[in-house]
């Protein structure tokens, strides 16, 4: 059988399509939009896709007028950057967040679980107002996972914010335990840190200022306080 490349149809949409509805670009996409601009930070984004698909679909993007590289002065690195064309999907990929929040069912979606992720979203969209000048770290134990899985570090040192999968060796401001689940449904705005304590299914110990504003610094996710809209 003869293979045919697109939808052969003259129709925006199915031209759109072509470009940014292949598996996995979606999420590329959102990754640029949040600011990853670099192969590895990229794939911290995307930890189930393979590097050499990541290489691929980043090249069609780029062959598409989405992106551009930039060379960065250090040898073989480069930069992904998103042009005026790709600048203008963030809205269609807000969209297609605030509709899977809406719509997707809640317990589908906490059944894909990954602390990789969770963690680097985490990491990226924290509000370091309530946090103290000095350098503060956060560890963070997820007891049910494997070992090499269960502890991730944030540190946040100079108004920056390092995500650490190894002991960084600082000592420790704040600690959390909690199941992978439960941050995760706290994450997308199921529920609350508060709520959380008070069933009994999270511990915060260490400094009380940075347990008393855990809610206010962890951000959330963007599509947080789109409240699900399935059961109407």
């Amino acid at each position: 059988m003869e293979q045919v490349d697109g939808y052969g149809q003259f129709c925006p949409v199915a031209m759109a399509s072509e470009v940014i509805c292949a598996r996995w670009t979606p999420l590329i996409l959102r990754e640029l939009l949040c600011g990853s601009t670099r192969f590895n930070d990229l794939r911290r984004g995307v930890p189930r896709m393979s590097p050499t698909l990541l290489s691929k679909r980043l090249k069609e993007l780029e062959q598409a007028g989405v992106i551009e590289t930039k060379a960065t002065g250090q040898a073989g690195i480069v930069e992904y950057h998103l042009t005026q064309a790709g600048q203008e999907l963030r809205p269609i990929v807000m969209s297609l967040g605030i509709w899977g929040q809406r719509w997707v069912e809640t317990q589908l979606s906490l059944k894909n679980l990954d602390p990789s992720l969770l963690m680097w979203d985490m990491r990226r969209s924290l509000d370091l107002t309530p946090m103290p000048p000095r350098r503060c770290t956060i560890q963070f134990h997820y007891p049910e996972l494997p070992a090499a899985r269960q502890h991730f570090w944030l540190v946040i040192d100079n108004r920056l914010v390092d995500l650490c999968p190894v002991d960084p060796g600082f000592e420790v401001d704040l600690f959390v335990e909690t199941s992978l689940r439960t941050m995760t449904a706290i994450w997308m705005g199921l529920t609350n840190v508060q709520a959380e304590l008070d069933a009994g299914r999270m511990e915060l110990s260490g400094d009380k200022m940075l347990a008393r504003s855990m809610q206010q610094w962890l951000g959330l996710s963007p599509f947080a306080k789109e409240k699900s809209r399935r059961a109407a």
